[in-house]
């Protein structure tokens, strides 16, 4: 038997649960975990289920699933447990999220296949082919930006890429790139949102005398920094930090907070729910 993720998001009313597990008990599949939420906001169900099946069962599980009265205007997916997300780094000057990404991936503590990194700099050349993966620079200026885009788009295609990071990517993604790489592109911004967004949060921070910092990882959307947040992490500070020590605290905060946010995409844990994201 092999393990399975099935991810199911309907209208929310009575039997869901009952035919998800009877589905499974047709084919005799064992359920390992499950979480599931009503969202009373929008009458939307989420469910994540993992369960052990014959992999030639897994179509029968479906088609029961779907053919349910109860699940109703259903998206509904299964992928094999040990399946890898193939991902794209994209990355500045700053590399202090990518060398976390790149430790956590190397020592497989990450769910990821990472295909390449892309740099509009040259700055981070050494530690990827440290770590034996292609690194791509595609300069970025106001004339190239669109071809620029057109051809990490080619290479997000090419590569079938499920997940694309923003690690401190400092460049605006333009309307038309974020909707084709919508749901599947997170960025990390240096900041806990919805505060101080655009550039300099932590100055903007340490105007403002705050007791907290933050950051924020959220999926990627035409609104800058307003994207459904997936996941967010604080440390306290008092008045007497400079923003240079601000930075570094936050430096830390960014890398965690990131990480979690790809393995928690990575692992089919993560919902849409309009400007929101159910998390399980």
């Amino acid at each position: 038997m092999a393990r399975h993720i099935m991810t199911l998001t309907c209208d929310d009313r009575p039997g869901i649960v009952a035919a998800v597990s009877g589905a499974l008990l047709q084919v005799q599949a064992n359920i390992v975990e499950n979480q599931q939420f009503s969202d009373e906001d929008t009458a939307l169900f989420f469910m994540r289920t993992v369960f052990d099946a014959e992999a030639d069962d897994v179509e029968t599980v479906l088609a029961a699933v779907r053919e349910s009265p109860a699940v109703a205007h259903q998206h509904l997916a299964v992928r094999p447990a040990d399946e890898h997300c193939r991902t794209i780094i994209l990355v500045s000057k700053f590399d202090h999220c990518l060398l976390d990404l790149l430790y956590r991936w190397k020592s497989g503590d990450l769910p990821i296949d990472i295909v390449g990194v892309v740099s509009n700099h040259e700055d981070c050349r050494a530690l990827v082919e440290y770590y034996g993966l292609p690194f791509t620079v595609i300069p970025v200026t106001a004339e190239t930006k669109a071809d620029a885009e057109a051809e990490l788009l080619r290479m997000v295609d090419a590569n079938d890429v499920g997940l694309v990071v923003l690690a401190r990517y400092m460049q605006i993604l333009s309307d038309s790139l974020c909707r084709a790489l919508e749901g599947r592109a997170i960025n990390i911004h240096h900041s806990f949102l919805p505060g101080f967004k655009g550039a300099k949060p932590y100055h903007q921070a340490h105007d403002r005398g705050v007791k907290l910092i933050g950051a924020s990882a959220h999926y990627v959307t035409a609104d800058l920094d307003e994207g459904p947040i997936i996941e967010q992490d604080v440390v306290r500070v008092t008045h007497a930090e400079t923003p240079a020590r601000l930075v570094a605290l936050g430096r830390d905060v960014e890398r965690r907070v990131l990480s979690r946010a790809v393995r928690d995409h990575a692992e089919s844990r993560v919902f849409l729910s309009g400007r929101r994201t159910i998390v399980f």
